[in-house]
């Protein structure tokens, strides 16, 4: 037994033997790769960096969030060379340097794209989207984002609003963060549909009391009857919740 201990102690030393320390024929180059290996590194660059774009790009603007996505990219692409050359000794370091040039170029390259061409812009980091217009979520709009209605409603709390018709419009912008606006204090007050979690939680298909009610799915607002049932005239649900006026605290 104490032979095999010494067997297993002995094996990484060996190892780490075999291990020539500042030898920059190994520190730039690889012994298991041609120096035309460079070219590939350089291939492998470009299709990484455009499959991230592509990854960020189908996650949504909550993943990226408050970052654009060329910052993001950038970090993710130049943080994995950065963290294998330090840590392996068989990672080159020139092989690394080729990395963060490349995507540099590829950062400023796409850079350039969006300044010249306002669509390919529109295209890669997405543009500003309507989610809330009047007091009524904008369903067309909002299915096509990476969002839940939790989600909207958290980010609306945040704003201190505490119903939809206090909300005049709300943005979803390129970065993931929220624009919100709201109605002039001397405006009418109007009915919306409460976004306090306790309150949302208490639909009901059947109305309990006669009286304006906002569909949890749209916001949309009408006058029920009690104990009657309805189906949205703008999404067709049928999950109901009072409708609050309380005007919003500045």
């Amino acid at each position: 037994m104490a032979l095999l201990g010494f067997e297993n102690f002995a094996v990484p030393m060996l190892l780490a033997a075999d291990i020539e320390p500042f030898d920059w024929n190994r520190i730039l180059f690889s012994a298991d790769a041609p120096p035309l290996f460079l070219l590939e590194v350089v291939l492998r660059c470009i299709v990484t960096y455009l499959l991230m774009l592509g990854a960020l790009r189908i996650t949504g603007r909550r993943g990226v969030r408050q970052l654009s996505i060329f910052e993001l990219s950038i970090i993710l692409g130049l943080g994995s060379a950065a963290g294998d050359a330090m840590l392996y000794h068989d990672t080159p370091l020139l092989y690394a340097a080729i990395v963060f040039a490349v995507v540099s170029v590829l950062y400023l390259l796409f850079n350039k794209l969006t300044e010249k061409f306002p669509g390919f812009s529109d295209w890669l980091e997405g543009k500003p989207v309507l989610l809330v217009e009047d007091g009524k979520i904008q369903l067309e709009n909002f299915n096509k984002q990476n969002l839940t209605p939790k989600e909207l409603f958290g980010e609306l709390r945040q704003f201190q609003v505490e119903h939809l018709g206090q909300v005049r419009r709300a943005y979803i912008e390129a970065t993931g963060n929220m624009s919100v606006y709201y109605y002039e204090e001397q405006e009418p007050i109007r009915p919306g549909l409460p976004i306090w979690p306790e309150l949302l939680a208490s639909a009901r298909r059947r109305i309990e009391e006669t009286g304006l009610h906002a569909c949890t799915c749209c916001g949309h607002v009408q006058e029920i009857a009690r104990g009657n049932t309805a189906s949205c005239p703008v999404c067709t649900k049928e999950d109901w919740i009072p409708a609050c006026e309380t005007r919003r605290a500045v």
